[in-house]
């Protein structure tokens, strides 16, 4: 078998809901899919979902590079081998692990075809479906606490609260979502590198009582011990997402003790084949792992789904990027019921995306 040609093609979907972050508004996304095409009329898809902040990638980087590297690379390659490809496209993709992603999910498509099996089986299989938790950006306490509500009356057993603006609006925040939604619902605060050491552990101090779940990358990114401060000073676990890029970033926040768990996003790290590394390498060094997500469409989704479903260290789930996505081609590749992901237990990951 031979790849024969690719195809990139960008696809721009509104969000149905904007949102705010510490350091960003969102109201649209823009996603690249790759077709891998082979010999024996078995196509493979990946997907590209650039965020400049976290990756450095555009949509303008991704396409020529799909053009200038990728298709000089794979064209003429053996699908199956897929190690030797990715490090080949490494050589000249170290730093953009986007497209190393979409590149790394159209293989495993194609191998899952080609072994008429899901991709979750194929790497393990350790459980079939998934809670996942469901996103409320920075919103006032009022509008917050509704779409908790609403969340919760959808099914989602899970919230994740976006903060690191003001503290003192998050706590009262995540204080009164307590209160709207009982002790049983999952909690999450993310605070998407917004605070100082000293405003987290306020945080951490005044929340007590609202039994926050976890805290995701409270400090700037390029200050990691910053994060050791924090996690040696409190009891909630802390996570690392935008300090975590390169499975040597994991590698350093382990052998540190700087954090409790790790957030593994495909899109950030470079794909399935990489996030098993990252994740091998956590759970030597006992810490949780939580795979994420940015605006991914559900194809993209449906991969951190295939990863998240074949790994016992992979604990927790926050992949709910495409449930806003207007008009994604995707839509269908995983099945979300009462807060809980499942795979299209079809081969591969399980979608033809309608190009």
């Amino acid at each position: 078998m031979k790849i024969i040609d690719i195809r990139a093609t960008q696809v721009n979907m509104r969000l149905r809901e904007p949102y705010t972050i510490a350091y960003e508004k969102y109201d649209s996304a823009t996603n690249i899919f790759l077709e891998a095409l082979t010999d024996r009329n078995i196509v493979g898809f990946g997907c590209a979902a650039p965020d400049e902040h976290v990756t450095g990638e555009t949509a303008e980087t991704i396409l020529a590079d799909v053009e200038n590297i990728v298709r000089t690379v794979i064209k003429g390659v053996d699908p199956l081998r897929s190690s030797q490809i990715m490090e080949k496209l490494k050589i000249h993709l170290a730093n953009h692990p986007c497209v190393l992603a979409a590149v790394d999910m159209a293989l495993y498509d194609i191998l899952g075809k080609v072994s008429r099996l899901p991709v979750w089986k194929i790497l393990g299989g350790f459980r079939d479906c998934f809670i996942t938790s469901v996103t409320i950006g920075i919103l006032s306490r009022k509008e917050t606490v509704h779409r908790a509500k609403m969340f919760v009356q959808q099914g989602f057993k899970s919230l994740k609260i976006k903060g690191g603006l003001n503290v003192e609006a998050d706590i009262s925040r995540v204080i009164h979502v307590r209160e709207a939604v009982g002790k049983r619902v999952e909690i999450r605060f993310d605070a998407n590198q917004g605070y100082s050491v000293e405003q987290a552990l306020q945080f951490f101090d005044a929340t007590r009582q609202a039994n926050v779940e976890l805290i995701e990358q409270p400090t700037p990114k390029g200050k990691p011990d910053l994060l050791g401060r924090i996690t040696r000073a409190t009891t909630i676990p802390i996570m690392a997402d935008e300090s975590l890029v390169t499975l040597r970033d994991a590698f350093r926040l382990a052998k540190d003790d700087l954090i409790d768990m790790v957030n593994v996003k495909l899109q950030k790290v470079g794909g399935i084949g990489e996030a098993l590394q990252i994740n091998s390498m956590a759970r030597a060094a006992g810490l949780e792992v939580m795979v994420g997500c940015m605006d991914e469409s559900a194809l993209s989704i449906a991969a951190g789904l295939h990863f998240a479903l074949a790994r016992p260290n992979v604990t927790y789930a926050d992949l709910d990027g495409h449930l806003d996505l207007i008009d994604d081609p995707a839509d269908g590749a995983v099945i979300l019921k009462n807060g809980i992901l499942y795979p299209n237990n079809t081969p591969g990951l399980g979608f033809n995306p309608k190009l």
